[in-house]
């Protein structure tokens, strides 16, 4: 059955089009049903309320349906709610449909079969945006809760993440694993070199915001397994375990790397682009295992290299230095 209080949002320049979608969701017993002719009436409504559900057109004038998107799934990130999106086209091919995946779209509704398919989609859609957005509370109040647990002293209380200690204790369960097991254990660093100048521009409010911001994108682009932490005022830690080297050097985390410095960060001053710097280090028992607090060290005295370059800075673990 329909849920009456799904929040839908119908964006499309036709307004042809929009009555005919408008139409079949009342019909449907659709009640909370918005409309905008522009991708940007589009952002500002679903600024001031965010919708479950957003059906647009994909071509569209001035911004069309991937970059209302990537702007809505900014947003998103921003205010911890997530936006089901489907895209109204006529086009077709597989590269066309991998590229609208990859912008962050969810489904598609051909509007040759507009009238067939828009209903089930919509049904779709409902549930997912749901259980999603339900998941997205739970975890906000599991992240509040762990902020109050400062007697044990293992979590950040601004990003809810780890902290240094936290990823010193995680580092070395990782390398006794390693020394009894064999495999890799990787460390990587990464800090924002413009943070301080973007804090004395704009206040300490802004730079929370972006910390935060920084470590949900984190946690979106690593693997469920990795230990994610902040380790300093403007630093996070990823420490990885695995099976080939070759998961674990600097093309592996180019697409880390890439998500930070390409993508800006929506905040209440505007949308905001850090420079981020990345060292990496991996060892493995061929040689003596480092201690935690000697290998986190090494790396991030790296962090100057790493932003000099603009690349991610491998560094060779040596006992001897």
């Amino acid at each position: 059955m329909p849920n009456p209080q799904l929040s839908i949002m119908v964006v499309d320049d036709t307004k042809f089009s929009s009555a005919v979608i408008g139409h079949n969701l009342t019909r449907a017993g659709y009640a909370d049903i918005r409309f905008a002719n522009t991708a940007m009436d589009a952002l500002a409504m679903h600024e001031a309320r965010p919708a479950s559900v957003m059906v647009a057109d994909w071509l569209m004038p001035e911004m069309d349906g991937l970059e209302l998107t990537t702007r809505v799934r900014q947003a998103d990130e921003q205010s911890g709610h997530y936006t089901y999106v489907v895209l109204l086209t006529a086009r077709e091919g597989d590269n066309v449909l991998s590229e609208a995946f990859d912008r962050g779209v969810d489904d598609f509704i051909s509007k040759s079969s507009m009238n067939e398919q828009l209903l089930p989609r919509i049904y779709a859609a409902d549930r997912i945006s749901q259980l999603i957005n339900r998941l997205l509370d739970e975890n906000r109040m599991l992240a509040d809760n762990n902020a109050q647990l400062e007697e044990h002293n293992l979590v950040d209380s601004l990003t809810a993440l780890g902290n240094r200690r936290y990823t010193l204790q995680r580092l070395g369960e990782v390398l006794r694993n390693v020394e009894a097991r064999g495999g890799i254990c990787c460390v990587l660093v990464l800090g924002v070199q413009n943070l301080e100048e973007l804090t004395l521009k704009l206040g300490e409010s802004v730079q929370q915001e972006l910390l935060k911001g920084i470590a949900r994108r984190l946690q979106q682009l690593v693997r469920p397994t990795d230990v994610i932490a902040r380790v300093g005022n403007n630093t996070f830690a990823i420490v990885t375990l695995a099976d080939d080297p070759k998961d674990c050097n600097p093309a592996s985390f180019k697409r880390l790397h890439d998500g930070l410095n390409l993508k800006a960060f929506k905040t209440s001053e505007g949308y905001l682009s850090v420079r981020a710097g990345m060292a990496l280090c991996t060892v493995d028992n061929k040689n003596n295992l480092p201690q935690a607090g000697e290998l986190l060290d090494k790396v991030e005295r790296h962090l100057g290299e790493a932003y000099a370059t603009s690349l991610i800075t491998e560094v060779r673990w040596s006992p001897s230095r």
